[in-house]
C-alpha cells in the first residue's frame, strides 16, 4: 500500500512545488520586471508580481532594469510564489536575505506601477505607488508617465 501512495505523493509535491516559498540565485535580469533564478540546477523565470514595470523603449526602462540588477544580481533570494501566468513565469514578491521586499522596494522608489490587473486588492503597493507618485519619485518626475499598458497598445499599431 505505502509503495503505491509513495509516487503519488511525490508527484503531488512536484507539482505544488511553485506554491510554496523557495530559494535560488538571481542569474539574469531580463526587462520588464522578470528575472531567471536558479534553483536544484534548474533556471526559472520569475516575474515581478502585482508590478508593470516601463519597457525597455520607453522612458526609465532602462532604470528600472538597472534598479532591478543592482537589488538582487548574484543575490540569494527568496521567492513568494503566485502562481504561473500565461507566459509560463512563476508569479512571485521576490526577497532579499534582510527581509526587504523587492516588489514593494520598486514601487516605493518610483520604479514600477502598481499592476491593478495583477494586484487589484495590494493595498501596500496601492500605498506605495501614492507615495512615490506625490514625492515625485522615479517615473513620477515626469509630469504625465505613460503607463507600460498604454506604450504596449501604442507598439502593437
Amino acid at each position: 500500500m505505502t509503495l503505491r501512495v509513495l509516487p503519488l505523493a511525490l508527484l503531488f509535491l512536484l507539482i505544488s512545488a511553485e506554491a510554496f516559498p523557495f530559494g535560488g540565485e538571481v542569474v539574469r535580469v531580463l526587462e520588464g520586471g522578470t528575472i531567471e533564478v536558479v534553483r536544484l540546477g534548474k533556471t526559472q523565470r520569475i516575474h515581478l508580481h502585482g508590478l508593470d514595470c516601463p519597457e525597455k523603449d520607453q522612458p526609465y526602462g532602462d532604470d528600472v532594469k538597472e534598479a532591478i540588477s543592482a537589488l538582487v544580481f548574484a543575490m540569494e533570494v527568496t521567492i513568494e510564489p503566485y502562481g504561473k501566468d500565461k507566459y509560463g513565469r512563476i508569479m512571485a514578491d521576490v526577497l532579499l536575505a534582510d527581509g526587504t521586499n523587492v516588489n514593494h522596494a520598486l514601487v516605493k522608489e518610483g520604479r514600477c506601477w502598481w499592476s491593478r490587473k495583477s494586484a487589484p486588492d495590494n493595498a501596500e503597493l496601492e500605498r506605495l505607488e501614492l507615495e512615490a507618485r506625490e514625492a515625485k519619485k522615479g517615473l513620477w518626475e515626469d509630469p504625465e508617465p505613460i503607463p507600460p499598458w498604454e506604450f504596449r497598445k501604442t507598439q502593437r499599431k
